[in-house]
């Protein structure tokens, strides 16, 4: 092994500088390696030697990264067993996640809000990026909502919808986008069983033609009419949660303003 990989290795392209160190180059393919290899939180690596022979770096390096990825979180070193994908610590996102109240307004509300930044951005993005197939997989999955609300079908509506956010998400092409979208869809679903059951039909014929709406503006290119209709969606949806969680909670009552 020689001193370049030892100390510091050729920068990857893109990379300001002309040489990076070797711990950082090790560090970055020991986590490409537990990725490709399919490896969870929990599961063991290789031995500190097999590892450096699938990363081809030097012992003395990977345990350099190992150290600095255990500090990071990643990995765990188990002293007299072995190298571990560390299992993950609830951070406060994930703690929001666990606390969340879906028949609680303000929760509700602030779900919305943040929704609606997320998924106008998204949709923005996918009037820019979305492929030849993303923009046919938007434009059925919003069909079959539309079929759905022709028939009142709330089961069929909401399998659709999913399917619908999902693929813009998807064709926005950021898989952080992607992954957070899916949360907040996992919470609406909460909501859905307080707020959604029972919405009039009619209301699901106006969301379809939204999402066809959503659909047709991501196929030309136009983002900007892309989010200026999914935030008019993502209002919508959220102004009916509120007042059917309202009419439970306060029956007789006005929706609050």
């Amino acid at each position: 092994m020689t001193q370049s990989e030892r100390g510091s290795a050729p920068a990857s392209a893109g990379t300001a500088g002309g040489y990076r160190p070797g711990y950082e180059l090790a560090a970055e393919r020991i986590l490409e390696y537990v990725i490709r290899a399919g490896l969870q939180p929990g599961d063991r690596l290789p031995t500190e030697k097999d590892l450096a022979d699938h990363v081809e770096m030097s012992r003395t390096v990977v345990r350099e990264a190992v150290k600095i990825l255990s500090a990071l979180g990643r990995l765990s070193v188990q002293k007299g067993r072995g190298i571990y994908v560390a299992e993950p610590e609830q951070s406060s996102w994930q703690q929001s996640l666990t606390n969340f109240l879906p028949a609680d307004l303000r929760q509700v509300d602030e779900l919305f809000e943040f929704r609606r930044h997320l998924e106008t951005t998204t949709a923005g993005l996918a009037a820019q990026r979305a492929t030849p197939a993303q923009v046919k997989a938007v434009r059925e999955t919003a069909r079959e909502s539309a079929d759905a609300a022709a028939g009142d079908d709330i089961e069929a509506f909401t399998l659709a919808d999913e399917a619908f956010h999902g693929g813009i998400a998807a064709a926005a092409a950021n898989m952080f986008y992607v992954s957070t979208i899916e949360a907040m869809r996992r919470l609406q679903r909460q909501v859905m069983t307080i707020g959604l059951a029972g919405v009039a039909g009619g209301s699901l014929r106006v969301a379809a033609d939204q999402h066809e709406a959503i659909a047709e503006a991501i196929a030309s290119g136009d983002s900007s009419r892309a989010e200026a209709l999914m935030a008019e969606h993502v209002d919508m949806t959220a102004q009916q949660f509120q007042k059917e969680i309202w009419r439970r909670i306060a029956p007789g009552e006005d929706t609050p303003s």
